[in-house]
């Protein structure tokens, strides 16, 4: 069975897709998935042995300029791959109308969906020939795995989800002597932030343990973060700009990691790394991290990031070994 996905964002929504895609692999024998996934991330669903091709979308930039001649000249190409395949299935994950209508439309092959109760936006049901009602009142991956058990016709595990991406990195991991920890610092919303004064008292209490830290980053802003936190820390290391799966090897050779609410969390949780996550105005309840070892601490009152306190991380990373 071959199985075309369209699941184009965002990175924590793509994370969260593969656990269904080991289930599917269990319980089907040979079955291979192709995945339309945007450009940004199309390092992940690689990374699952059961994805045979990706093929990148980049709906987010063509809109921008839509009826440029680059852009047009992309979107033909993108249809001509999309449609060189006749598919058994075609799923789509996203719920949205744009992927609907952009992506699923014009692929080859019976399409499944959630139905309009279920759907993030209902009228992206209209493009599908199976529609399938799933329970909204659970997180996000339990959601993804139900529609890929009802779309693809087995019965969905009741163990917890594997996302099967860890041991792409083993072969690769870091032979470091010295232990580090990741704190990853960067989020798109300003509130949720955690204040620099508190990342750097936490930098502070862990140089007694004898562990580094690292500092990845993305943009520029993010940067000029990470070398104002480690501004007279021997033990902390900025890194260079990495690649997605350069980032991944960092977190997969991590002791353990403390994130703000951002993709990088989802995706150490992918990688089955221990994670402090930091909450504030964001709630962890359907969308937070999902797997083994995932902790989430959250302002005792309120939803302010600066209610956090560098000693409760590091009590929390006391308890955990770390």
């Amino acid at each position: 069975m071959h199985v075309l996905i369209v699941k184009t964002s965002s990175m924590g929504d793509v994370l969260h897709t593969l656990p269904a895609l080991t289930d599917a692999m269990q319980a089907i024998p040979g079955i291979k998935f192709d995945w339309v996934v945007e450009e940004n991330f199309a390092q992940i669903p690689a990374w699952h042995p059961a994805v045979d091709k990706v093929l990148p979308v980049a709906i987010r930039r063509w809109r921008k300029h839509w009826f440029g001649s680059q852009q047009r000249e992309e979107r033909v190409r993108f249809k001509r791959d999309l449609q060189s395949r006749q598919y058994d299935v075609v799923l789509d994950a996203q719920g949205l109308i744009k992927s609907a209508a952009l992506v699923t439309r014009l692929a080859k092959g019976v399409k499944h969906g959630q139905d309009s109760r279920s759907a993030r936006e209902p009228f992206a049901s209209w493009w599908y020939d199976k529609r399938h009602e799933i329970d909204k009142q659970q997180h996000a991956v339990e959601r993804t795995r139900e529609l890929f058990a009802k779309s693809l016709g087995y019965e969905k595990p009741s163990t917890q989800g594997d996302y099967a991406i860890a041991g792409h990195f083993l072969s690769t991991l870091s032979t470091e002597a010295q232990p580090y920890l990741v704190f990853l610092h960067a989020t798109t919303r300003d509130n949720k932030h955690w204040p620099e004064s508190h990342w750097r008292e936490l930098i502070g209490l862990v140089q007694p343990t004898g562990m580094r830290v690292k500092l990845p980053w993305g943009a520029e802003h993010e940067h000029q973060r990470a070398q104002r936190l480690a501004e007279g820390f021997e033990h902390v290391e900025v890194l260079p700009k990495l690649t997605l799966e350069q980032v991944a090897q960092q977190l997969a050779g991590a002791r353990a990691v403390v994130s703000v609410d951002t993709g990088l969390s989802h995706l150490t949780a992918a990688l089955d790394r221990p994670n402090i996550t930091l909450y504030g105005p964001t709630d962890p309840g359907l969308i937070g991290g999902y797997g083994q070892n995932q902790y989430v601490l959250r302002p005792a009152q309120g939803h302010s990031m600066a209610d956090i306190q560098a000693s409760d991380v590091a009590a929390m990373m006391q308890e955990m070994a770390i």
